[in-house]
């Protein structure tokens, strides 16, 4: 993978940070919205030490960020109280990064590694584009407030057992490592 270093250490900040909000947050989320949060802290904390090395920073090996993403797949696939939705979302997500760590650990970096080596799919990679622009065009909108009010739309969405906070917070940390996987998709 490649890219712009400022664009690479904002890749390393905020999918990072927002993996950490979710981490620390995770004990306090309800029953019901644990296994999203925790799915989340994962994918962020693996795309930061993805972009890391990207940057030119400190490296992952590249097992390790094949081990993550797969279990941020596999975390996802049992039913444990989250929403069909959700569950597939993480899923989805959980499987471009481990698409992308797979790249990175077969070819080093660069687009033409990725995709000489046979690691990375040019059709692969833009369906994964492809489902990032549709999920950020469904989840950014619900943010905003609704008909010029004080209160955003998302109020009935969310993770699952929390309050309208809880709500919030859960799909904006989703907006926001959605977008970071596009970034990164598009770096490839």
């Amino acid at each position: 993978m490649n890219g712009p270093e400022l664009v690479c250490w904002l890749l390393v900040a905020v999918p990072g940070g927002t993996g950490a909000w979710c981490l620390a947050r995770l004990r306090r989320a309800a029953p019901a919205g644990r296994q999203g949060r925790a799915l989340e802290a994962a994918m962020g904390l693996s795309m930061a030490l993805m972009a890391a090395g990207m940057a030119g920073g400190p490296a992952a090996p590249g097992w390790v960020l094949v081990v993550v993403s797969a279990a941020t797949v596999a975390g996802a696939l049992p039913p444990l109280g989250l929403r069909a939705r959700h569950r597939a979302h993480h899923a989805v997500e959980g499987a471009g990064m481990l698409y992308m760590a797979l790249a990175m650990a077969g070819g080093g970096h660069g687009a033409h590694a990725a995709h000489g080596a046979g690691a990375g799919v040019p059709a692969l990679t833009g369906a994964l584009l492809l489902y990032c622009a549709l999920q950020v065009l469904r989840t950014a909108p619900g943010l905003v407030p609704a008909g010029g009010g004080a209160e955003p739309a998302v109020r009935a969405g969310g993770d699952g057992g929390g309050d309208g906070e809880e709500d919030e917070t859960a799909a904006a940390c989703r907006l926001v490592l959605t977008v970071g996987m596009a970034a990164m998709l598009l770096a490839m």
